[in-house]
């Protein structure tokens, strides 16, 4: 099997690891969960986003930075510190605008779970095969 082909079955099996360790019904509650590693340890927090790493491991390995993978790059770590705004806000300041938690509360689909597999793994694909 060609490395390249097992980088992405890799990226697919990290993806759906990430995506169940950071699975919920709502924003809030996968907030609420994220907070549960925050408060643990802000390392362990780091651990449940074990793509970022890979991805920074992939492009170092195979030389490649080119636009997919820095766009890869970046909108994992917005994500990521997206999450730890979000709970610094909802959990540590106890402030939080009433748009921004009402957003919270709403219901997500079942496969949005999903998502990152479907944004992230064409994104690695065309990176590594461009």
């Amino acid at each position: 099997m060609n490395i390249l082909t097992q980088i992405l079955l890799l990226m697919i099996m990290l993806e759906i690891i990430e995506a169940n360790l950071q699975k919920a019904s709502t924003l809030e509650l996968m907030i609420e969960r994220l907070y549960g590693y925050y408060k643990s340890s802000i390392f362990l927090f780091f651990l449940v986003h074990p793509t970022f790493y890979f991805v920074l491991f992939v492009s170092i390995y195979t030389e490649v930075l080119n636009f997919y993978m820095v766009a890869i790059l970046v909108i994992k770590i917005f994500d990521i510190f997206f999450k730890i705004e979000m709970i610094k806000q909802r959990f540590i300041y106890q402030k939080m605008d009433a748009e921004l938690a009402q957003m919270l509360e709403i219901k997500m689909a079942p496969w949005m779970s999903l998502l990152g597999i479907l944004m992230y793994f064409p994104l690695l694909a065309m990176a590594l095969f461009s």
